[in-house]
């Protein structure tokens, strides 16, 4: 990916909204003190949030931007380690957190087939929360906060008139927790696996 007029990302890092416009709104060069690690830096404004992101590209000895080495901030993804319907539900719901109703439904969804990946296929959602917590398969926190997202979803479905509409700020609340519990119960332990791998010996006789 070269720096240009426009940066195709999947989301925005700021609103999430799919494939957004992100234009750019200005560009500096940039050297350290001596002289050394020359840089192209490029802002790019998304028109739906107003966002600004930050790319950085190593300068070509004849002055030109190469290929985006880092973006800033970088857009939330969903790990590959997350079974690939939770991992669905779960982007559907970044990429709709504009849209708070849906995206809290979608977040419940995406805990819900978490729950019936580790075998908690069984009753309703709240006995199946409560009863992954009895197992410890989660710590009792993390089932209270399931809960409320369960609930919120609920509230959603039932359209009950007295509670007000939900906002993006309560949406981003129960993205980050099914994106915590996807981190808890699939990333960590891949990463603890990984971990525990028995090495190469023949690197280390070389």
């Amino acid at each position: 990916m070269k720096n240009a007029q426009q940066l195709p990302l999947e989301l925005c890092p700021h609103c999430n909204i799919s494939h957004p416009t992100l234009t750019s709104c200005g560009s500096v060069q940039t050297r350290t003190y001596n002289g050394s690690n020359p840089r192209f830096w490029t802002t790019y404004s998304c028109s739906s949030c107003g966002g600004v992101t930050l790319t950085a590209a190593p300068v070509h000895p004849h002055g030109m931007a190469q290929e985006i080495e880092a973006i800033y901030p970088t857009a939330k993804t969903v790990a590959d380690e997350i079974p690939e319907r939770a991992r669905g539900y779960l982007t559907q719901a970044l990429s709709s957190c504009k849209a708070p109703s849906g995206a809290i439904m979608l977040t419940a969804c995406a805990v819900d087939s978490m729950m019936k990946d580790k075998g908690y296929k069984d009753g309703s959602l709240y006995a199946r929360i409560d009863q992954a917590a009895k197992d410890h398969l989660i710590t009792p926190e993390m089932a209270l906060w399931a809960h409320e997202v369960r609930l919120d979803a609920n509230e959603q479905r039932h359209v009950d008139e007295d509670l007000p509409l939900p906002t993006v700020t309560d949406s981003d609340k129960t993205v980050e927790f099914a994106t915590a519990l996807g981190q808890f119960l699939y990333v960590l332990p891949a990463m603890i696996m990984r971990g525990r791998m028995p090495k190469d010996d023949s690197t280390d006789n070389a």
